[in-house]
């Protein structure tokens, strides 16, 4: 039977990169205590944060902070708003924060928030009260050295600028390395150039240096032809489209949550975002075939980017996939099952961990920015960002071939060695 739950999920890869990794091997490297020790979160916190909303009456929210592991390095790792939010997916994008710190090699480990909350539903006033309620309920176990957020889904840097604020007012803190406790900022609050699109330009630099291991040629030699279909029209997704069109690749599908369109001609990802702005959504737009969320998952299309939320491909829907590629640039878009199915077709899926790291990796030149007083470039930032994506792609794409595995448990492989070198265990 399928399993829906992101945290079963997440355990079951650790198990299954185990395995995998002694068969072939031969030598238990990735220990049982070492297994067991990432199946739990050194802390996980949850929260009622009351708000009182415009019209004076008082609701109390839900939130949630998971520290799964600081092995390597300070907690680091989003918060999100959403109405499905719950402790096991934040277990679960915990858990996988850290595999993605230890996989980019960079000093963080790995940790996880959220709200259950429908954020449309609140007024920018009341979206402010509810985000330094969250710091007001954990400033406490936050910290430039301790946990470090970030947006995630449905938060913005503007957001992580009022929860600096209350962090900074909480700990009586205002130095300027302060501002290292939080990251995703606006830039003229501390934040980073090139971090509003680090995740879909992290995801083309690792897609880049894998394609042509995968027989994919860029988007420029082909003269478009290659194909790429993009679930997702969030901020991943949304510089993802961008990102891929702007190298001459040709983005034959696009969606967001409430349906998709194709054409096989390609879709201008700039005419198709003027037109979401003005209907709401892309329902109705020119010259493009209206298409649900599972007909995009089941193109035939070089490349499937899914940029959405978890448990997209499963068991029931993996036979029909046609891409030559799946990039994963949303958390646990692939249940292990699904995996298994496409690694059985000879259909490679670069993992979340990998191909979505980019986030993390320039939050974490953010962090050393606000605690070194500097600001770099957007040039020295995407530069740095290309250089650790390519190595460290290059790295698990070499592991999955020493251990005849997919690219998933050659990353979570990689991920528990270093791991558990920093924990000597």
């Amino acid at each position: 039977m399928q399993n829906a739950n992101p945290f079963q999920n997440a355990l079951a890869q650790l198990k299954r990169a185990q395995a995998t990794h002694s068969t072939s091997s031969g030598q238990v490297v990735l220990t049982d205590t070492l297994v067991e020790r990432m199946s739990h979160a050194d802390r996980e916190i949850s929260v009622s944060i009351p708000v009182v909303l415009d019209d004076g009456s008082t609701k109390i929210f839900e939130g949630y902070r998971v520290q799964h592991s600081n092995a390597r390095g300070p907690y680091k790792g989003g918060v999100r708003f959403h109405l499905n939010a719950d402790i096991d997916e934040v277990r679960a994008l915990a858990l996988w924060m850290s595999m993605k710190c230890a996989v980019a090699n960079i000093p963080m480990g790995g940790g996880k928030g959220g709200v259950r909350v429908d954020p449309k539903s609140l007024s920018k006033a009341e979206l402010e009260r509810l985000s330094r309620g969250w710091v007001g309920a954990l400033w406490r176990n936050l910290g430039p050295r301790v946990d470090v957020p970030a947006p995630d889904v449905n938060t913005t840097p503007e957001i992580m600028g009022w929860m600096l604020d209350e962090y900074q007012k909480r700990s009586n803190d205002f130095s300027s390395s302060s501002k290292a406790a939080f990251t995703g900022k606006a830039v003229a609050n501390g934040g980073s150039l090139g971090r509003d699109k680090a995740t879909g330009q992290g995801g083309f630099y690792v897609f880049d240096a894998l394609r042509e291991k995968f027989g994919i040629g860029t988007g420029v030699d082909s003269n478009g032809g290659v194909t790429v279909a993009i679930q997702g029209m969030g901020n991943v997704g949304g510089h993802a489209v961008e990102i891929f069109h702007a190298h001459g690749y040709k983005i034959v599908a696009m969606s967001d949550s409430k349906g998709a369109i194709y054409a096989e001609s390609g879709l201008n990802p700039e005419e198709i975002e003027a037109y979401k702005k003005e209907h709401g959504s892309l329902a109705g737009y020119p010259n493009a075939k209206e298409i649900s969320n599972a007909e995009l998952l089941a193109l035939k299309v070089d490349v499937l980017v899914p940029a959405a939320l978890e448990n997209q491909l499963t068991a029931d829907n993996a036979g029909a996939v046609q891409a030559k590629l799946v990039l994963e640039l949303a958390n646990g878009p692939t249940t292990p099952e699904a995996d298994d199915a496409l690694f059985a077709r000879n259909i490679p899926v670069v993992p979340d961990i990998l191909a979505n790291a980019g986030g993390v990796v320039v939050s974490t030149f953010e962090w050393e920015q606000n605690l070194k007083g500097e600001q770099w470039s957007e040039e020295d930032v995407n530069q740095k960002l290309k250089e650790i994506l390519a190595t460290e792609a290059a790295h698990i794409f070499a592991r999955a071939a020493e251990l005849k595995t997919d690219l998933r448990r050659a990353a979570f492989a990689v991920a528990l060695e270093r791991i558990g070198t920093a924990l000597k265990v």
